[in-house]
């Protein structure tokens, strides 16, 4: 099972118990984050499409380590004038480990759960 997430501005792809690099989020590292701006749900033939986010659904994740991506070289040159310029640049992300990706059926099943466990 994997989903589609927007953050950031950007769409990522991601599945249980993998992690992503994605861009720098204000939460301190171990700390727990929910993102709730699915925009696909994949499980085998079964696929869930948001109009334009999936209802209900989200990915559960915990921050591993804020750090700087690898350097990325901008140089810029024109021919026949001596002009040139180089310049490096290094992106902050944020990695974050997926643990869960919960969908409508999940959150209906742990609820059920909890009632059983009350009663």
């Amino acid at each position: 099972m994997f989903a589609i997430i927007e953050t950031g501005g950007k769409q990522y792809q991601v599945t249980e118990g993998r992690y992503v690099d994605i861009e720098l989020l204000e939460n301190e590292p171990e700390s727990k984050v929910v993102f709730e701006k699915i925009i696909m749900l994949v499980n085998g033939k079964k696929s869930k499409l948001g109009h334009p986010y999936v209802k209900n659904a989200s990915v559960e994740g915990s921050i591993v380590k804020h750090d700087k991506d690898k350097k990325v070289i901008v140089y810029k040159q024109r021919a026949k004038k001596g002009y040139r310029r180089k310049q490096g640049h290094r992106q902050n992300f944020t990695r974050v480990m997926i643990n869960k990706i919960r969908t409508t059926a999940s959150k209906a099943k742990s609820e059920s759960t909890e009632t059983t466990t009350e009663e």
